[in-house]
C-alpha cells in the first residue's frame, strides 16, 4: 500500500534537487549578497533566543553575586584599590608618553589616528562548530554597529564584525583560518600578516623568509594597514620561530594575547570620519613631489629634522 508521503520523485532526484538549490542559495549570497536583508531580520528573530538562552547564567552570577561573604567583599575591594593606584601610575607615564610621541610626530609630520567612541559588549552565544571561531555579542545595529568593526578587550585585538543584527552581531575571532589582519614587529617596525590557525591560542606568520629578523618573544602590534583595525594595538607574542631544511619560508607562531577561550566582556570601536579623512589629505599632501626642491635643500632639511628628533629624544 503505497501512502500519501510515498508519492513524488525518486529519493536520489530529491537529493540532487536539494544539493542544486543549496549551491544556487550559497552563491547568490556569497558572490551578489542577495540575501543581506533577509540575513538581518533573521538575525533580530534570533536574537530573543539567544536572551533567552542565556538568561540561566545571569540569574546564576546574581544569586551568586548576593551570595557573596562580607570576607570576601573586603577582600575584593582591598585588591581593586591596589589595582587603581597602579593604573593611576600607569596613567601618569602614559600621558607623558603620549605627549612625547605627539611632540615627535609634529616633527616627523607623520599623522596619527584615533577612535573616538567605544562600548562594552557582552558575549551571548559561541559557535560549536570547532572548524568556525565566531561569536555572537549583545550589540547590533540599532548602536551604530557595522560590519567589519574591530573588536577588542582589555588584553588586546580579538577580531570584527561579520553580520550585523538590529539587536545582536557576529564576530569573527583572529584565531579563525579565514582571518588575517596586518601586523608589524614593535622590536623594528617588521610588516606581515598574522592569519588564524583554527586554534584558539595560536596565529601563523606566513611567507616570512629565513633571514628575516623576527626572534621568539617579539611583540606583535595591529599596523593599521587596509584601515580596519587601528594602528598600536597589541596582538600577540612569537612563540615559535623554527627552520625546516629545504624550505623557505619560516615556521613562525604566535599566541593571542587575548585570551579568546575566556572571553566574555568584548570592545566595540568606532573610527572618527572627520579625522580619518584629514589623515588622507596630509598624506596625499606629503606624496605631491617638491619639484622646485633641490637636492641640497632636501639634505639640509633632513639633517635639521635628525638633530631636532635627537634633541627631543634627549
Amino acid at each position: 500500500m503505497n501512502t500519501i508521503f510515498g508519492r513524488g520523485p525518486a529519493l536520489p532526484i530529491r537529493l540532487a534537487i536539494a544539493v542544486v538549490a543549496s549551491l544556487s542559495l550559497i552563491v547568490a549570497d556569497g558572490r551578489y549578497h542577495s540575501f543581506t536583508d533577509a540575513k538581518l531580520y533573521l538575525n533580530t528573530l534570533v536574537s530573543p533566543l539567544q536572551y533567552l538562552a542565556n538568561s540561566p547564567r545571569w540569574m546564576l552570577d546574581s544569586a551568586s553575586n548576593q551570595l557573596m561573604s562580607n570576607q570576601t567583599l573586603l577582600a575584593q575591594s582591598k585588591r581593586l584599590e591596589n589595582e587603581l593606584f597602579l593604573l593611576r601610575d600607569d596613567l601618569l607615564r602614559l600621558n607623558h608618553l603620549e605627549q612625547e610621541n605627539k611632540r615627535l610626530r609634529d616633527l616627523l609630520g607623520s599623522p596619527v589616528r584615533r577612535d573616538t567612541r567605544r562600548m562594552v559588549a557582552e558575549i551571548l552565544a559561541v559557535d560549536t562548530d570547532p572548524f568556525s571561531h565566531q561569536v555572537v555579542i549583545d550589540k547590533g545595529a540599532l548602536v551604530g554597529a557595522f560590519e567589519g568593526q574591530p573588536i577588542l578587550n582589555e588584553q588586546g585585538v580579538v577580531g570584527q564584525v561579520i553580520s550585523v543584527g538590529k539587536n545582536t552581531s557576529r564576530v569573527l575571532l583572529i584565531t579563525d583560518t579565514s582571518h588575517g589582519i596586518p601586523v608589524r614587529v614593535a622590536r623594528n617596525g617588521m610588516r606581515a600578516i598574522a592569519s588564524g590557525s583554527g586554534q584558539l591560542d595560536r596565529l601563523l606568520l606566513h611567507n616570512i623568509t629565513r633571514n628575516t629578523d623576527i626572534q621568539e618573544g617579539d611583540v606583535l602590534l595591529s599596523s593599521g594597514l587596509a584601515g580596519r583595525f587601528p594602528e598600536g594595538y597589541p596582538v600577540g607574542r612569537v612563540s615559535h620561530v623554527g627552520y625546516e631544511i629545504g624550505q623557505p619560508f619560516a615556521d613562525i607562531r604566535v599566541q593571542p594575547f587575548a585570551a579568546l577561550d575566556r572571553v566574555r566582556y568584548l570592545l566595540l570601536l568606532w573610527p572618527d570620519p572627520k579625522l580619518s579623512e584629514t589623515d588622507d589629505v596630509e598624506q596625499a599632501t606629503e606624496a605631491e613631489p617638491a619639484i622646485d626642491a633641490t637636492s641640497a635643500a632636501k639634505s639640509d632639511a633632513a639633517s635639521l629634522g635628525s638633530s631636532a628628533v635627537a634633541e627631543v629624544a634627549e
